[in-house]
């Protein structure tokens, strides 16, 4: 138990000192605006995403004014924001009604910290009915397996105003969190 505590302590300052030592004008000067495209606009990865749950697993992002990353301007909406890898490098995909709009790369992937969509996300409050309700269906699913319930894959949307007109987004998608960033003014 000692070891646990003393390594989460390692791994929490060891990351708090990686946040503040972060040339966020650098790493948006180093990042690439991406050209590769997917076939009609499609992810090819969304499909194995959502085949076991009811609804869209990613975090939606509302913009509500325009944001840039170099040549690329992201215009106002609703977008689905979901982690993808291609040739080894990581982006996030900002999806409208299904359909790739815009490809912005990740400058940093990190393990999310145990515990931390325990005390982020709130647990849904449900009345008797849908306590028992729920209650009958993993009983159920342990009776016959091949009927189980599986988790929907954990998702949690960080942005955070920076100086000299900066945007820093995290993605919390499943185990891991992207790190990516933006600019609130056009150049």
């Amino acid at each position: 138990m000692k070891k646990l505590l003393l390594l989460s302590l390692i791994l929490f300052l060891g990351s708090s000192v990686f946040a503040k030592n972060v040339d966020f004008e650098q790493v948006y000067r180093d990042l690439e605006v991406p050209t590769h495209k997917y076939v009609h606009n499609v992810d090819p990865g969304e499909y194995y995403d959502i085949q076991s749950t009811s609804w869209s697993p990613y975090p939606l992002f509302r913009l509500a004014s325009p944001i840039y990353f170099k040549s690329i301007t992201i215009e106002p909406g609703y977008y689905s924001l979901t982690p993808r890898e291609h040739k080894g490098e990581w982006y996030i995909l900002f999806k409208d009604n299904g359909k790739i709009k815009y490809i912005i790369p990740t400058y940093n992937r990190e393990i999310v910290p145990m515990g931390f969509y325990e005390d982020h996300i709130p647990q849904p409050k449900m009345t008797i009915s849908q306590k028992l309700h729920l209650k009958a269906l993993d009983t159920i699913g342990k009776v016959f397996p091949s009927s189980q319930r599986k988790p929907t894959p954990q998702a949690y949307l960080e942005s955070t105003d920076l100086e000299h007109h900066y945007l820093s987004l995290v993605i919390y998608w499943g185990n891991y969190r992207y790190y990516t960033i933006f600019r609130t003014i056009q150049l």
